[in-house]
């Protein structure tokens, strides 16, 4: 069973508490980054074991009368079609979706801001597509030699070029579906649009990770480094902070390049910084909340192997840079990590090795291990799937769920007339399969009702998965590896 470490009702309370102070403390009007997701933080929850995916959004509706939302998304993110791990769709998809999300728990989304805007053709398309939702766009365009050139980036010609975005609340969010989206230099455009109109306006940071007040070399904000391999960011002593008051607290590489600049950028502004480094913008309140520091210490350990492997997968299929995958090695022997710590991984290369063949095993919540193999019938995250279905309802291994005789029109259909060259059902299909037999099959019903019991459990397979399986794992809120190996030597691999 999985221990828990996070308290995650102090923590709302500590938190909300928190960013009022900070509203308060600027009297007016606050302009609040968040980073990291808002409803779906299952990294938060991986690592912190107790933190509930949308405590952020809990804690924000406590303030929902006071506050709106302003999603940012980068121009250059739109045009390269770029992904959410986690939920597998593209960020303008995910902007959409956000914007539904908050409006379906009376949550205010004021706008959405393009930033970095050249003319990129995929971008006009996304802006018209918004305006005729009627949802207001605004847009941010590129500025020369920033962020080091103050003078200019505080100027007509720098912040003073973007489309000044119109608020009614006092407090405004600004999120956005991934990192990089450009949510501080909105902020901070607006503060200098805001300023320009006569309104004093404030700036704060509200981001997870790394957590301040861990050690730097805490497994939970190594775990921060491993999933972030990709923005090539690193964890660092904030030497503005230990300069200023004497006390370590922790941050990461890109705050702190760019607080010299911030804090020019406020004086330029206002005259003065509100601020002495770069963690006193955030108001983040985390590692108050940690009662179990060993059981985030394992939750985070397991967190950069499955990130490991994530990045050795996208390295094989050419979606990542080998020096990610190299940060990833050095993380792991940075905790004298090996990958068989991850009790499913051995168990599905044992079964590999075993059968010749792919293979796949799942650690059930309550550390039982179930194996699946390659068949005539289905895939090996198919079979371990109904295993661990019949490990949770306590049903013997021997029943079978589902009939051949059901399986075989599925298989027919796939191969005789929509074109597939692969027989075996995959995990969606198996599902399917399963519900219609549980209409008839009452142990299919019981397997069916079995579902949420997978939810937390670790999967494995010895081989690269389809894009269907990988979907339905993550579904069933399951958390997903592979080794970085292709079932077969095809160029070509359909999803």
């Amino acid at each position: 069973m999985v221990k828990i470490g996070f308290d995650n009702q102090k923590y709302q309370s500590l938190q909300s508490e928190r960013i009022l102070q900070r509203v308060e403390h600027f009297g007016g009007k606050l302009y609040m980054e968040f980073g990291g997701k808002l409803f779906d933080d299952y990294h938060a929850s991986r690592v912190l074991p107790g933190f509930e995916p949308d405590s952020k959004m809990k804690m924000l509706l406590q303030l929902k009368d006071q506050a709106e939302v302003v999603i940012a998304i980068c121009a250059a993110h739109i045009e390269q079609n770029k992904r959410r791990g986690d939920l597998g769709i593209t960020y303008d998809q995910d902007v959409m979706r956000l914007i539904d999300a908050f409006r379906s728990i009376g949550l205010l989304v004021g706008s959405v801001v393009i930033t970095q805007y050249h003319g990129q053709h995929a971008a006009d398309l996304f802006m018209r597509k918004l305006e005729a939702l009627g949802v207001k766009v605004y847009k941010h365009y590129p500025i020369e030699d920033y962020p080091s050139n103050v003078k200019l980036i505080v100027s007509d010609d720098g912040y003073g070029k973007n489309d000044y975005v119109e608020t009614e609340r006092p407090i405004v969010v600004v999120t956005a579906p991934g990192p990089g989206s450009g949510k501080m230099a909105v902020c901070l455009s607006q503060l200098y649009h805001e300023h320009k109109r006569g309104i004093r306006a404030g700036y704060a940071k509200y981001e997870t990770f790394p957590i301040w007040n861990l050690p730097l070399k805490h497994p939970v904000n190594l775990a921060y480094e491993a999933a972030t391999a990709d923005l090539a960011d690193v964890n660092m002593i904030d030497p503005f902070h230990l300069e200023a008051y004497g006390i370590t607290t922790v941050n990461y590489n890109r705050d702190v390049e760019i607080y010299p600049v911030l804090e020019a950028i406020f004086r330029q502004i206002y005259g003065e910084c509100p601020y002495k480094s770069p963690t006193d913008m955030g108001v983040n309140m985390a590692g108050f909340a940690i009662i179990d520091d060993e059981a985030c210490c394992e939750a985070s350990r397991q967190e950069i192997i499955r990130r490991y492997f994530s990045t050795a997968c996208d390295v094989r299929k050419g979606m990542s840079e080998p020096s990610e995958l190299h940060k990833q090695e050095m993380l792991l022997r940075s905790l004298n990590l090996d990958v068989t710590e991850r009790k499913a991984v051995p168990a599905a290369r044992a079964k590999a090795e075993e059968t010749g063949n792919p293979a796949a095993a799942i650690e059930l919540p309550d550390g039982r291990v179930v194996t699946g193999k390659t068949s005539s019938l289905m895939g090996a995250c198919s079979a371990a799937l109904l295993n661990a279905l019949k490990a949770v309802a306590g049903i013997r291994d021997s029943v079978n769920l589902i009939s051949p005789m059901v399986l075989a029109p599925i298989q027919h259909l796939k191969i005789e007339h929509l074109g597939n060259s692969n027989p075996r059902l995959h995990t969606d299909e198996v599902l399917i399969a399963l519900s219609m037999s549980a209409v008839t099959n009452p142990t299919a019903e019981l397997a069916m009702e079995a579902l949420s019991g997978l939810r937390g459990s670790e999967v494995h397979s010895s081989v690269i998965l389809s894009q269907v399986d990988e979907n339905v794992f993550k579904k069933l809120g399951m958390n997903v590896t592979c080794d970085p190996v292709y079932q077969t030597h095809k160029l070509y691999h359909k999803k």
